[in-house]
This record gives C-alpha cells, sequence and structure tokens, in this order.
C-alpha cells in the first residue's frame, strides 16, 4: 500500500505499529498528538522532525521514511517525553526499538556518523559502567576524523567541571557488562 506525498508515494508497512509496539513494549496507537513531549524535549532543535511526528509516521506505516531519519539518532533518552505522555508512551524506548530495527534491516542514518558517535557512546557505557564523556568523544573524534570539529565547547565544559578528566567506574560495571552481553543474543 502507498501514500501520495509532496514528495511523491511512500510504502506504506500496516505491519509496523505492532513490531515496534512489540519492540518497545508501548501502546503507541494510544498517542493522540497532544505534543507534550515534543514540547520538553531538549534536542527537538537537532532532528527533522518532532517526537509527535515519529509516533505518527510509525501510526501510518511510514518505515522506509523514518528508518533513514536522523530523528531517531538524536534522540538522547532523557526521558522527558515520557514524562510528560499523558499515556505513559515511553518514547525513548520506541526510538531505541527504531534503532536497534534500522540496524538489523542496514538502514544508514540519515545523519552522517550519528551511528558511529551512537556506538562510541555505548561502548563507553559498556567500558565503565557508565559514560565517561572525555573518553567517548575522544573516540569518536579520532574514529570520525573531526579532531577539531567544536573543540571550542569542549574546552568550556572542561573549565566548568562537565568533563571529567578521568574516567570512574561504577560498582556494578561487571553486571553492565553481562547487561550488554545478555542484549547481544
Amino acid at each position: 500500500m502507498y501514500i501520495i506525498t509532496d514528495g511523491g508515494p511512500k510504502a506504506l508497512d500496516l505491519n509496523f505499529t505492532k513490531e515496534i509496539k512489540k519492540r518497545s513494549g508501548q501502546e503507541i496507537e494510544s498517542c493522540y498528538q497532544c505534543q507534550k513531549c515534543a514540547s520538553g524535549c531538549p534536542i527537538a532543535e537537532y532532528g527533522e522532525m518532532d517526537t509527535n511526528q515519529v509516533l505518527r509516521m510509525i501510526q501510518f506505516g511510514l518505515k522506509d521514511e523514518l528508518l533513514k531519519s536522523k530523528a531517531i539518532w538524536v534522540c538522547v533518552g532523557c526521558e522527558t517525553c515520557g514524562a510528560r505522555c499523558p499515556n505513559g508512551i515511553r518514547i525513548a524506548s520506541v526510538m531505541d526499538a527504531l534503532r536497534e530495527m534500522a540496524i538489523e534491516e542496514g538502514v544508514a542514518p540519515g545523519e552522517k556518523d550519528i551511528k558511529l558517535f551512537h556506538d562510541c557512546f555505548l561502548n563507553s557505557a559498556k567500558s565503565y559502567g557508565r559514560v565517561h564523556e572525555g573518553t567517548m568523544l575522544m573516540r569518536y573524534k579520532l574514529k570520525s576524523g573531526h579532531l577539531m570539529d567544536d573543540v571550542g565547547v569542549g574546552i568550556k565544559m572542561f573549565l566548568k567541571g562537565k568533563l571529567a578528566l578521568f574516567p570512574h567506574s561504577v560498582p556494578s560495571k561487571v553486571e553492565v557488562k553481562r547487561i550488554f552481553d545478555w542484549a547481544k543474543k
């Protein structure tokens, strides 16, 4: 089935909502577009669509278009949207499911190097039991080749105490690694 848009016909996947609901455990069809999720999103300006639009695209079965978007990759999982949702939809879980599906299907993200950033973030959490921003960003910068991009921001964050010089492990580091290993299965 197809829908006609300004950009031409778009393929609809009528099982997309069911698949995302199954993967995320969230009642996506209960979203009635109140936009409370989007009004509090701290990264809304960086994505090409708001969180409520992501949910609507799932409801409409616009799988291909959504999996290629950068919106699913820029979500930081802060849970602000889920806390604001009157129906209790945890949109961060939905975004995780969308990223997982995109990776499985080999869909290239809509934002250059964002998958690399995502991988560096997860590897940092796996290594230390939590994210160490300095190490994570250094690995990302070396692998992406963006060595000097936004270096001024990094210096300001360091001077304000927002970037720790050395990583701190958590006591449950082994448990965190076990969760990562379990998730790979």
